[in-house]
């Protein structure tokens, strides 16, 4: 019986005094924190606008910067003797040059042409006769027996003709 009244007696019984006020007094620190942390912290919306304020400037200076570098005359490497010229004189000097060229006529992108006495120095592939040697028969239509044709050989994407075949 004595368990269960001192049970009662400690499920009843009061907190001290000191433990609320301990308590509270850690609540009302925890609040001091708070403010002095989020007290510096721009309230205003004036920030937002300040940043933007800078970032305009920063880009305005960007811009000069460039405008400077490519309108004006410098060193950029002096020892070297490398200078940089503004780029409407560089323009100007680059259509001159230009002018001065004979420009080439276009045409059509000709087959490189067979060489004579030089193919033969170079190796033949293992599939090819070699110079000089039997050659195989061929069938009245100009190909050797059992020799894949030309349209079976190409791609179908291409166009020219093989330059062994050409009249």
């Amino acid at each position: 019986m004595a368990d269960t009244e001192s049970l009662r007696q400690v499920a009843h019984s009061r907190a001290p005094f000191s433990t609320w006020f301990g308590i509270v007094l850690l609540f009302a620190l925890f609040g001091v924190i708070v403010l002095a942390v989020i007290g510096p912290a721009p309230r205003r919306s004036d920030y937002e606008e300040t940043r933007a304020k800078k970032r305009i400037d920063d880009l305005k200076t960007l811009h000069e910067e460039a405008e400077k570098a490519l309108n004006t005359y410098g060193w950029v490497d002096k020892n070297k003797g490398v200078a940089r010229i503004p780029i409407s004189r560089a323009m100007e000097l680059t259509v001159a040059e230009l002018a001065k060229k004979k420009p080439t006529p276009g045409g059509p992108i000709a087959a490189p042409e067979p060489q004579g006495p030089a193919a033969s120095a170079s190796p033949a592939p293992a599939g090819s006769p070699k110079p000089g040697g039997a050659q195989p028969a061929t069938s009245p239509s100009g190909e050797a027996p059992g020799s894949p044709s030309p349209q079976a050989t190409q791609s179908p994407g291409s166009a020219s003709p093989s330059p062994g075949n050409t009249p």
